[in-house]
This record gives structure tokens, sequence and C-alpha cells, in this order.
């Protein structure tokens, strides 16, 4: 099933998906400690698109989730240059009728090997700690690096050969 996974590059009218995904209450219940669902109007598109698609690859990637086999977008994933930390902070948001289809594995897979590709060679998440999604990151190679009770941070030293 992996294998029909893959990061898509969004276009400026695929942003629909965000939108959808940003919108949703079951998706973004992760989140709550932080604000749930996030407003992603259409008038903002453009100039997200550009922050986070139209700049080099080393601060800022951004994809979609694509299943190929039944050609539809599932999540999104990403990293970003976290300047003021100095690190990199990875993301990956699965809508909620997708999850537990192996496809929250795949996109960190997916992130790890564009951040290696692009030199990066440590991520981090900050996952809200009433979330179970961090222990699939330590699945995935992850170790935890500092818990509290809101939030669990984890990480990843990549190799270049990802």
């Amino acid at each position: 099933m992996l294998d029909q996974i893959c990061a898509y590059r969004p276009e400026l009218k695929d942003l629909y998906f965000r939108q959808q995904l940003l919108a949703d209450e079951e998706t973004m219940s992760y989140n709550e400690v932080w604000g749930g669902t996030i407003p992603f109007p259409e008038e903002k598109w453009e100039t997200w698109y550009r922050a986070w698609l139209e700049v080099p690859e080393d601060l800022r990637w951004y994809r979609y989730i694509f299943d190929t086999e039944k050609t539809i977008f599932v999540g999104e994933i990403a990293y970003h240059l976290d300047a003021e930390r100095e690190v990199y902070l990875c993301d990956v948001v699965v809508k909620a009728e997708y999850r537990g289809n192996g496809y929250g594995t795949a996109g960190i897979g997916l992130i790890c090997e564009a951040a290696a590709k692009n030199g990066i060679t440590e991520l981090y998440d900050d996952i809200a700690a009433d979330n179970p999604s961090w222990r699939l990151f330590l699945k995935q190679g992850f170790g935890i690096c500092r818990r509290d009770d809101t939030a669990v941070t984890v990480r990843k030293v990549l190799r270049p050969d990802f």
C-alpha cells in the first residue's frame, strides 16, 4: 500500500483541500489544545502559497499526501525552519476519515526523505500531549526529547542517504 502514496506539490487551485482539512473538526481535534480548527479563507491562499511553496526547500517544504491508486488527497505534510529555536519542525495531518491506513507512516517517510535530500540533518515535531500520534513518530525512528503536560517534542537525526 505504501508504494501507492506520494508527495504531491499542490497548485494554487488545489488549496481547497487544505481549506477543507483545516476546517474539519474531527481532523483538527488533535489541535484542540492550540485552538482546534483553523480558518483558511480563499483570499489568503495566494500569500500563503508564495510563503510555503515558492521558497527554497531548505527553509520550507509543503506537500499533500496523495494516494495514486484512489487518486485522492488524504493529508498534508511539511517542514519548516523555526528560526527562533533554530530547528526544523515537521507536520503531518491526515484527514480523520483516512487515519489508520498507513498514510501517516508514509507521510513521515516522505518528509524525512525530502528533508535529507535538501540537506537537513534533524527534524522535530511538537505534538499535543493528549494526541497519540507521537507514538507513530517513535515507530519511525524519532525519539522523545521533551515532554510535559501540554506537549511531546520528538526528534530524528536524518542520514544523508535516507
